[in-house]
């Protein structure tokens, strides 16, 4: 080969790769809410603390053991989450200005939960489960800020997950959302109860049940023709069973039985509830006010 076409060549190689490292960062970009989108709101403490507990935030985000906040229980992040591409370790929710999200705006919160956006312009990894949050109002999502703000601040820095290529990863994750990821909210239905409504939101919103026990699709996200009908473990060992059919499997006699049960697990005999995955799950659920463990309730008997 001449010198003048290995030249030739090498420079269609050369603006190839170009062409193809800008599509990549294009198709890649952050698409963040602005400050205009959020609501004109008074944020509720107290409504906030009930969506941290339906969440279960504190059990993802707390503390390693003997790191600081452990003996308080506050989620200050640290303590490693395992799942098969590597292990993830939450971040410190206190109001601390440098290691937790003190220094955040309203906005920057908002476009974590909602979007899937760090404040510095970065991709969360869908580890975080920003897949389901998105569902919350953004009144919701800001009566949450208002309750983590809260609480007290600790010193607590964080660390990046362990994955391979982890910043290139991080990137890519811009590609999974134009393939897996949408911004709807969640939507009543009208043809249903308050009570029954209210436990869809909980259940698919904030507590985001369907992360773990609904099946995903080949782009990894959840299927949602197989809505809460069992899944892969998310630690990659075994898997989680499935929420349909609750009373026809026996598992549960009526409302008031799940009711129970969730607020008391194996205290009042039902097993599987307060050990193994659904332990934190349970006791956080356990903290939530009667009418919506009981709307939870009613929302998951009636799926068959």
């Amino acid at each position: 080969m001449s010198r003048t076409r290995t030249a030739r060549v090498a420079a269609a190689l050369a603006l190839l790769g170009v062409i193809g490292v800008a599509a990549f960062l294009i198709l890649t970009r952050v698409h963040p809410l602005d400050a205009t989108a959020l609501p004109d709101h008074a944020p509720d403490v107290a409504g906030g603390e009930v969506l941290f507990h339906a969440g279960s935030c504190g059990s993802c985000h707390r503390a390693a053991d003997g790191a600081p906040g452990s003996a308080e229980g506050l989620p200050t992040g640290g303590a490693g989450f395992p799942t098969p591409v590597g292990t993830f370790y939450p971040g410190n929710l206190t109001p601390d200005d440098e290691t937790g999200i003190g220094a955040w705006t309203d906005i920057d919160f908002v476009n974590a939960m909602s979007r899937g956006i760090s404040p510095d312009g970065g991709h969360y990894f869908p580890a975080f489960p920003y897949t389901s949050f998105r569902l919350m109002p953004l009144e919701d999502v800001l009566d949450l800020r208002a309750y983590l703000m809260s609480l007290p601040a600790v010193r607590s820095p964080g660390r990046e997950p362990d994955v391979p290529v982890v910043g290139l990863a991080r990137r890519g994750v811009g590609l999974w959302k134009r393939l897996a990821f949408d911004d709807r909210r969640f939507e009543p239905d009208p043809s249903r109860s308050a009570a029954w409504n209210r436990g869809a939101y909980l259940t698919n919103g904030p507590g985001h049940c369907g992360e773990c026990h609904t099946p995903r699709t080949w782009t990894m996200a959840l299927d949602e023709s197989r809505h809460l009908a069992g899944g892969p473990h998310p630690g990659g060992e075994g898997k989680v069973p499935s929420l349909v059919g609750l009373v026809a499997r026996g598992r549960y006699k009526d409302v008031a039985d799940l009711t129970l049960a969730l607020q008391f697990g194996e205290t009042f005999g039902f097993d599987k509830l307060s050990s193994g995955g659904m332990a934190d799950i349970q006791m956080n659920l356990a903290k939530l006010p009667d009418s919506d463990v009981q709307a939870i309730s009613e929302y998951l008997l009636s799926l068959d």
